[in-house]
């Protein structure tokens, strides 16, 4: 997900499990985040790594945390700084520049539409088993 308003690049721990990358990869970041059913999320560290956009490859720090996401990372304001991209979530759509052209990133309307609505049905159920505890 492109996230144009976040200052924080973030990637969810499944990714970073599934990247084969350990723990101690990590350098330590402890600032606290909002997660997306608005709890406070603490992160499990950051990480430097590369990451490759058609033939143009940025670093980027991601805080890799530990909470529930229908996404595996979120990209902002610093990748898309760094990659001189302009981004659109009404097309749903990425574009920057490579070698003289303008290279494009297309996202999929219905797939945007599929993360948002489990969001919010696991919101849902969260605040239903929240409200079942009382």
């Amino acid at each position: 997900m492109v996230d144009q308003g976040s200052g924080a690049d973030i990637m969810y721990l499944d990714l970073f499990k599934g990247l084969n990358l350990k723990l101690e990869d990590l350098t330590l970041y402890d600032s606290p985040l909002i997660s997306f059913e608005g709890k406070a999320v603490i992160p499990k560290g950051q990480i430097h790594l590369p990451v490759q956009t058609g033939p143009k490859t940025v670093d980027v720090d991601f805080i890799v945390v530990n909470a529930y996401s229908p996404y595996t990372t979120i990209v902002a304001k610093p990748w898309l700084h760094a990659l001189g991209a302009v981004s659109s979530t009404l097309h749903v759509k990425v574009k920057f520049p490579s070698r003289e052209q303008i290279k494009e990133i297309l996202g999929s309307q219905s797939v945007a539409r599929q993360c948002i609505s489990t969001a919010i049905l696991h919101q849902a159920e969260s605040r239903s088993l929240a409200t079942e505890d009382l």
